[in-house]
This record gives C-alpha cells, sequence and structure tokens, in this order.
C-alpha cells in the first residue's frame, strides 16, 4: 500500500503518514456456512468444557496436588476432591418467556432494568455425569455467571450439595511477547456515532474527522495526525428509528428515513479510509445478524468507502495485529451482558473477568445470543492479546493488568461518541492512551 500523506497546508510541506503492518485474526469469528436445522447448543457447551478442561487439568497438580480429580456423579460425602465443570446460575430474577403466560405473574418481584440479581441465587456446577449445587462463602454468587468452567475444592455435604473451599479458573492465556516499537504510532478508537440519532452532533464528528485526516490544527496536532496508523469503530455506527422496522412494509418516504444515516455514515468513512486505514465493527444496532459473531457490514452498504482498500468490514468480535501488536475488542455486548447477571465495581474488571476466565462470551447462548457451533467455541481465549477495548460504555476507562507469566494488557472502555464527543487514541510504542475530544462550543 502506498505511504498516505497529510497536507500541511499554506505551502508547507506535505507530512507523510506512518504506516503499520495489519493481520486480520477474524476467521475463527466468521460463519462460512450458515445453518440452524439440527444444531443444538449442547455442542457449544460440550466443546467448551472439552477444551477448557484440558487446561484446567494440568493447573491442578501444582494448586492441590493431593487431592483427586472427581466427576460430580463420583462425587462421596465428607471426601475432599476436586471437579471440573461447567458453571449454572439459578437466578431468580432471570427474565424468561414463560413469565409472559404465568398465572402467578403478579408475584414476581419489580426489578431494575438493568440488573437480574437477587440474595436467593445460587450456583450449580454440571459435567457430562451429572450437576451438583454449590455452597459456602468463598463463591459468591454475585461474581460469576452461566457459562464459566473451572475447578472447585471442596466435599459433598450430607444435603448432597458441594460445599466449595476454594476455586481456580484458567488464568490469562499465555502471551506473544509484545514488539519494541521506537516510534509513536497511533490507533484511534471510535464507538457509538449513532448516525441519525438525536444525539449525535454532525459538527462535532465532522471536526473529529478533519483533526485525525490532518486537515485541523497547528502544526504539532498535524504531526500526531500523521502518526495515526489505524481507526478503529466499535460498533453501533448508524441509528434508524425503530418504529420503521417492525417488518410491515415501508413507504419510499419512510426507506429514505433508513438508508439516509448509512448514507451519511458512508460519506464520513469515505473521508477517512483516503487518509488510512479503517476498521468497523458491527453492533447491536447496525444492519448485521444480531446474534454473536456478528458477520462483518455488507461492503454494499458503503459505496463510496467500499471502493478504497483501506476500509475493512469486520467482525464483531474483533482480533487483528498491527506491527505484532495483538488486539483483541468488542462492540460491547458481551460486557453489558455480564452487567445484567453479575456485579462489578466497574467494566473494566468485567473484561478482566473474561480474560482470566479465557472466554469473550460466557454468557452466550444462555442471556446472550449466538450462532449454534457444533465444532467449536469461537469465544475460547487462545492467546492473551496486549490490548483488549470494548466499545458502547457509558464513559471512558482504562488500566493495566499483570498476568503470573509476565501477560500485560492495557483495558479500554470506549465511550458512546455520541453522548460524549470522545475517541481514544493509543499509542503502540508504550500502550499509553489518552482521549480526543473537539468541542463545537463558541466562547466569546
Amino acid at each position: 500500500m502506498a505511504a498516505m500523506e497529510v497536507d500541511g497546508g499554506d505551502g508547507k510541506p506535505l507530512l507523510e503518514r506512518k504506516q503499520a503492518f495489519y493481520r486480520s485474526l477474524d476467521d475463527p469469528f466468521e460463519i462460512r456456512d450458515e445453518k440452524y436445522k439440527g444444531q443444538q447448543y449442547s455442542q457449544i457447551y460440550f466443546m467448551r468444557l472439552h477444551n477448557m478442561r484440558n487446561l484446567i487439568y494440568p493447573l491442578v497438580p501444582k494448586w492441590k496436588p493431593q487431592l483427586p480429580v472427581c466427576t460430580v456423579l463420583g462425587l462421596e460425602e465428607g471426601k475432599e476432591c476436586i471437579i471440573v465443570g461447567t458453571i449454572y446460575k439459578h437466578m431468580k430474577l432471570k427474565p424468561s418467556i414463560l413469565d409472559e403466560y404465568s398465572k402467578e405473574r403478579s408475584t414476581i418481584p419489580l426489578v431494575k432494568p438493568h440488573n437480574f440479581m437477587h440474595p436467593d441465587d445460587h450456583l450449580v456446577l454440571e459435567d457430562e455425569s451429572g450437576r451438583v449445587k454449590l455452597g459456602a462463602s468463598v463463591l459468591a454468587p454475585s461474581d460469576f455467571v452461566t457459562g464459566i468452567v473451572m475447578a472447585l475444592h471442596g466435599k459433598e455435604t450430607s444435603d448432597g450439595d458441594f460445599f466449595v473451599q476454594d476455586v481456580l479458573v484458567a488464568g490469562l492465556p499465555p502471551q506473544v511477547e509484545r514488539p519494541i516499537i521506537s516510534d509513536n504510532k497511533y490507533v484511534v478508537f471510535i464507538s457509538g456515532l449513532n448516525v441519525g440519532g438525536s444525539m449525535l452532533n454532525p459538527l462535532q464528528f465532522q471536526l473529529l474527522v478533519d483533526h485525525i485526516t490532518g486537515h485541523l490544527g497547528d502544526d504539532r496536532e498535524q504531526s500526531m495526525a500523521s502518526q495515526i496508523v489505524r481507526v478503529v469503530i466499535a460498533g453501533n455506527s448508524v441509528e434508524v428509528p425503530k418504529g420503521l422496522l417492525s417488518g410491515q412494509m415501508v413507504t419510499p418516504k419512510e426507506q429514505y428515513k433508513i438508508f439516509e444515516p448509512i448514507k451519511e455514515l458512508d460519506i464520513s468513512l469515505t473521508q477517512l479510509v483516503v487518509a488510512m486505514p479503517v476498521d468497523i465493527m458491527p453492533g447491536t444496532n447496525d444492519p448485521a445478524n444480531f446474534s454473536l459473531p456478528q458477520q462483518p457490514l455488507n461492503r454494499c452498504l458503503f459505496p463510496g468507502a467500499s471502493t478504497y482498500n483501506t476500509f475493512v468490514s469486520c467482525t464483531n468480535p474483533h482480533s487483528f495485529e498491527l506491527d505484532n501488536v495483538q488486539f483483541l475488542g468488542t462492540s460491547g455486548q458481551n460486557i453489558d451482558d455480564l452487567g445484567k447477571y453479575s456485579d462489578a465495581k466497574d467494566k473494566l474488571e468485567f473484561m478482566e473477568r473474561t480474560l482470566r476466565w479465557r472466554h469473550l462470551a460466557p454468557t452466550a447462548p444462555n442471556t446472550l445470543g449466538c450462532y449454534p457451533f457444533t465444532d467449536r467455541d469461537p469465544f475460547l481465549i487462545e492467546s492473551c492479546p496486549h490490548v483488549y477495548f470494548c466499545g458502547n460504555q457509558d464513559k471512558y476507562e482504562t488500566r493495566v493488568i499483570q498476568g503470573p507469566e509476565g501477560q500485560s494488557v492495557r483495558l479500554i472502555c470506549i465511550p458512546r461518541f455520541c453522548e460524549s464527543g470522545i475517541a481514544i487514541m493509543l499509542n503502540m510504542r508504550n500502550l499509553e492512551c489518552h482521549t480526543l475530544s473537539l468541542s463545537t462550543n463558541l466562547d466569546f
């Protein structure tokens, strides 16, 4: 790909845009022969348990060398042992379609729409042989969700429950060594544009486009803009009026309302891809399949931007390398769903848990829609990324977490741009990041 340049203006010399070698790692998330007939979700749980157990079993001798590993069916009362299986969380307030037809519907307590936890929630562990109810304070139900595979140290009680004394999860996966990058190279993350929605300030978005393409700012800002090697748009890029998507026939006037936001987005994307590579991921509100992994947005939606080879329509989740720095991220559905069925101090803690559980979306397919894979679970995290991002969050948050084998991961929560006006710039040289925001207020 030819070097791109940023126009300095006023007869100033052109700044050459820096570049980074890009490699997509989205293959596991691509669905090539889509079919649903005859496929059951039990298969994805079976593959998850099989693969995760192969990771956890080698850790058990170092963790509890004196204890045997048993199946649920092989438990004996009072005998300490290790069991490995999948967690199921029994939730009193978990929404169910059957509640719509229940005669006792009025007895169900009202809950906050954002969270369905209840003090009476309890955990169950199951493997191929059976299931057993879990007890003990070391295993707080509020910290876990259905779908996690873990090892438990404990013993069966006279009540038939398993009294948990200690917990082992797979932990952070192995990580390739982060390469040494001597120059500043930036990746810009944007999420929640919601083009066509009432909350987006079009002028603010245009100023952002002009800034990162090098058509705005002083010499220092233009020099920094020339160091941006890629833009990643993490979901919810357009907002189509929900009333138009009722499944009924739409009039030509209503069709215009549907297509206009996509047309506006294409105009902005075209300005970006002329200057630099752009990855666009689908989100909940975008014209893509609803269940995970979401497939790339059809290039026909973007007749302007798709004519450039710098335009890359990606899956959600999205995994890629830039100069051998590994990135992994989602448009936010996996983290938002964890927030409905478990508790944490912030969204970054949810993100950290998914890495330590080695699973991007443990609640899929229980409460998060996903394709019924029969031969694999694509959400297993086999390699620890250097950067892990999550789009469409309420606010910008970031931290670095460390692993026992030298792993280091930069976690980033990307706020919705339509609400915050904030994009995130990450420096690949040191994985430091900062916000990028342009105000449209005129102060005299």
